[in-house]
C-alpha cells in the first residue's frame, strides 16, 4: 500500500484544500491528513475544530483519514508509514518556501520524497488566511470554502467583547 500525509495547519479547510486532498487521494491508495497542532502560525480554530471542520469537508473521499500531529512533519510521515509528504502550491513564492521545506526533510529522512501539486487555477489565489480575511471583512465565501467551513467563520465573525473582530489576520502565506 501506498501511502502519504497531506500536512498542513488547516485553519480553516479552503476548496484549495480539497481539490488537492482530492487529487491526492486518485494517486495515493491512503492519504492520511495530518493537522498540525504545533503551529507557529496563530490560529483562529483549536485543533479539535480544526480537525472537526477538516474531517466534514473531507468525508466524501474513501481512502483518506485525517488526524492531528504535533511532531515534525517528516516524522508524522514516518509514523503513518507514508512514503510521501504531499504539499500543494499556488505561486512561485509558495515553490521557494516548499524545496526548504522538502530539503529539510529529505536531510531527516531521505526515504520520504515530497510530491508538490499545482493549485488548480480556480484555486490558484485562495489561502486560509485570504479566506478569513475575506470572511472578516464581509465578503461572500461560499465560493471559497465547504458550507460546514463557511457557518463556522460566520460564527467567528461575531465580536469579541471590545467590539473587535475574532478572526484574526497573521500572514498570507499559510
Amino acid at each position: 500500500m501506498i501511502r502519504a500525509v497531506y500536512p498542513a495547519t488547516f485553519d480553516p479547510i479552503t476548496n484549495g484544500h480539497i481539490d488537492i486532498a482530492e487529487r491526492a487521494a486518485r494517486i495515493f491508495d491512503e492519504l492520511v491528513v495530518g493537522v498540525s497542532d504545533h503551529s507557529m502560525k496563530s490560529v483562529l480554530f483549536s485543533t479539535e475544530e480544526r480537525l472537526r471542520l477538516t474531517r466534514e469537508a473531507l468525508s466524501h473521499i474513501k481512502n483518506v483519514r485525517v488526524q492531528s500531529y504535533s511532531s515534525l512533519t517528516v516524522n508524522f510521515a514516518r509514523e503513518q508509514g507514508a512514503g510521501y509528504i504531499v504539499r500543494g502550491l499556488r505561486a512561485l513564492s509558495d515553490f521557494e518556501w516548499e524545496l526548504q521545506l522538502s530539503l529539510a526533510n529529505h536531510s531527516l529522512d531521505p526515504d520520504i520524497e515530497t510530491i508538490c501539486l499545482m493549485a488548480s487555477q480556480e484555486h490558484s489565489f485562495l489561502s486560509s488566511s485570504v479566506l478569513k480575511e475575506i470572511a472578516m471583512n464581509g465578503g461572500s465565501i461560499d465560493h471559497l470554502a465547504p458550507r460546514v467551513v463557511v457557518e463556522a467563520l460566520r460564527k467567528q465573525e461575531k465580536l469579541d467583547e471590545e467590539g473587535n473582530s475574532r478572526v484574526k489576520i497573521v500572514s498570507v502565506r499559510d
